[in-house]
């Protein structure tokens, strides 16, 4: 027995060191699925959250008991671009107990939202919109199921209920726009009742707890004849008639008169108001590194309180002195550290390949057949001279000939045989590279000059005057690119290149060809992307002769110019590779991050 207890303590202590050490956020991600929105937070160790609701402000507080998390990790993250409920989300040591962390999420309304705790991940579904939760039948593990709209049907845009539950009810009552009502059905028929004794009746028959306002007792008796109504429309519909505001707490509703609720919130935004005219204020200044003053001082005007707090700016140190209450301090210090961050710069780096190929042959007679023939008369020595040649008749052409000075009738034999097979490649490659801020417009130019003579004769000149004029060719590239949320690059492109050809003559401009490109793409990071290419192909053969005796077949080559087809070919590829050289000063690796994790 005294070997259990020992072991049990040991266990209990184990335990109590175990939770004792804090657990650690290692990523925080946002992402969303259809409707509904969810932030994904992920630790080391098994965690304890809570959560609830400010619906007065439209946030969603997190709670994470025993937390800690780096700088990093706390960034602020900026939701009001996705077409969901939340804005912001942003998380802080929780005030008064350091040692826990605090998310707050920001709403455009006031939402429902389901905590979902699998140990070592947190996951907070919000809706959307009202109604979502109910569409998609998404419920927690201890709620039970209720009845849902059909598909088609116009409900499914309406605040239905998680569960039939008396908590789930009476949250959907206090939420504003039209309701679907699950609740028991009951029927009611009084003549000239009290208002707070039918509350009454519906708190003792639907079993939850009420709380009335003294005031209620001056609103007049109703007279209602409800027959198998739910509960929940019932007590909607009196507290319309009868112009009251109800306050949920857990399982117990709060009832007041319209009139008392406003002078109650009056009073409360006096008493604010009040309270903030006294806090005393206090001084900070804040280093601003990236951001300019006149940008952040207008941003941060919006953000201070009113008639008491001041902005001023120091240009020589860049920074901003600001005299305003504790806690507009720490709010304005969470937006200087999410706005000054560095300007993201994008490396764009172009290439231009051009190949050139060509193919010539020619074959045949170069100068035809020649010879004399002596069908008269004693047969001429046939020991004439002979020769054979095989020497360039051209820079790319080879003739191979034969002379017969006498061969018996015949005399002077003569024939060049052209055979010439060439052929050239080429490539160029450019690659221009240029570096630029996020949203701002570069240019890299590169030029090749040359010149060309031009002779003039003036009016009453005896010589001519000969001058040299230049002329360029051109590479030039204009990009402007902007970087998404995403982390994908959006490149506005200009690019032209020309280039010099041949030159006609030796004192002829030489001629020039110019490409050009102008369009707008989308790229990933670090990705290559071809914006453009052109191919050219060109073939050409020509021939001439004697007519009908170059058509001959076999003899027909004797009496026609050489075989001489020619293919030309020219190809143009431009590809472009945008990338981000400081991704995670600017604070891209963070989107990244939630992108992949939408994505996913």
């Amino acid at each position: 027995m005294k070997k259990g207890i020992f072991q049990y303590s040991v266990f209990s202590l184990m335990l109590m060191s175990y939770s004792a050490i804090a657990q650690e956020v290692k990523s925080i991600n946002f992402l969303q699925e259809g409707e509904v929105s969810k932030l994904v937070i992920e630790l080391d160790k098994p965690i304890i959250a809570d959560r609830f609701h400010i619906t007065e402000d439209k946030q969603i507080i997190l709670d994470l008991k025993n937390t800690k998390a780096s700088k990093k990790v706390l960034r602020g993250i900026d939701t009001s671009e996705f077409p969901g409920s939340a804005v912001y989300i942003s998380g802080y040591q929780k005030p008064g107990t350091p040692a826990d962390i605090r998310f707050a999420i920001q709403l455009r309304d006031n939402v429902r939202s389901i905590l979902e705790n699998n140990g070592t991940k947190l996951t907070l579904s919000i809706e959307n919109r009202f109604g979502v939760f109910s569409k998609n039948k998404i419920r927690s593990a201890e709620e039970a199921p209720v009845a849902i709209a059909k598909e088609n049907s116009s409900d499914l845009d309406i605040n239905i209920p998680k569960s039939t539950n008396i908590e789930d009810i009476l949250e959907n009552l206090t939420l504003s726009g039209p309701k679907k009502y699950v609740g028991k059905r009951i029927s009611i028929n009084v003549q000239d009742i009290a208002v707070s004794d039918i509350l009454k009746m519906i708190a003792d028959t639907s079993g939850f707890n009420i709380i009335l306002d003294q005031d209620i007792n001056k609103v007049p008796a109703l007279t209602l004849n409800l027959t198998n109504v739910p509960w929940d429309q019932a007590l909607d519909t009196i507290m319309t008639l009868s112009k009251l505001v109800a306050q949920k707490s857990s399982n117990i509703l709060l009832i007041k008169t319209l009139d008392e609720a406003t002078k109650e919130k009056e009073a409360e935004l006096k008493s604010a108001q009040l309270k903030e005219g006294l806090e005393p204020l206090v001084t900070k200044v804040f280093l601003i590194n990236y951001a300019t003053l006149a940008d952040i001082s207008t941003i941060l005007k919006d953000y201070i309180t009113p008639k008491r707090a001041s902005i001023q700016t120091d240009e020589r140190t860049n920074s901003l002195i600001i005299r305003d209450t504790v806690d507009s301090i720490e709010r304005i210090k969470k937006i200087v550290e999410t706005l000054d961050n560095q300007t993201p710069q994008v490396l764009i780096e172009a290439k231009i390949v051009e190949a050139n190929e060509s193919y010539a042959k020619q074959i045949g007679l170069s100068k035809g057949l020649s010879l004399q023939y002596q069908p008269f008369g004693d047969i001429a020595n046939s020991n004439g001279s002979f020769t054979l040649s095989s020497a360039p008749t051209s820079a790319a052409a080879t003739a191979i000939g034969a002379t017969f000075s006498v061969y018996k009738r015949i005399a002077n034999l003569d024939f060049n045989l052209q055979l010439m097979e060439s052929e050239s490649k080429g490539r160029i490659i450019s690659t221009p590279k240029v570096i630029t801020q996020n949203k701002k417009e570069a240019t890299i130019n590169s030029s090749e000059q040359t010149s060309f003579q031009v002779t003039q004769v003036q009016a009453g000149a005896t010589n001519p005057v000969v001058t040299f004029q230049n002329i360029t060719a051109d590479l030039n590239l204009k990009v402007k690119p902007q970087i998404t949320n995403d982390g994908s690059i959006s490149m506005d492109i200009d690019l032209t290149k020309s280039a010099f050809t041949t030159r006609p003559s030796t004192a002829a401009p030489p001629n020039k060809s110019t490409r050009s490109v102008k369009t707008t793409v989308l790229v990933e990071n670090g990705s290559t992307v071809v914006i453009g290419g052109l191919y050219q192909t060109q073939s050409l053969e020509s021939s001439s002769g004697i007519p009908f005796l170059k058509d001959l077949p076999l003899v027909g080559w004797l009496f026609k110019s050489p075989y001489n087809p020619e293919s030309t070919k020219n190809e143009l590829i431009i590809f472009m590779t945008p990338r981000i050289i400081n991704q995670d000063e600017a604070g891209f690796v963070e989107r990244q991050a939630i992108n992949q994790a939408t994505d996913t």
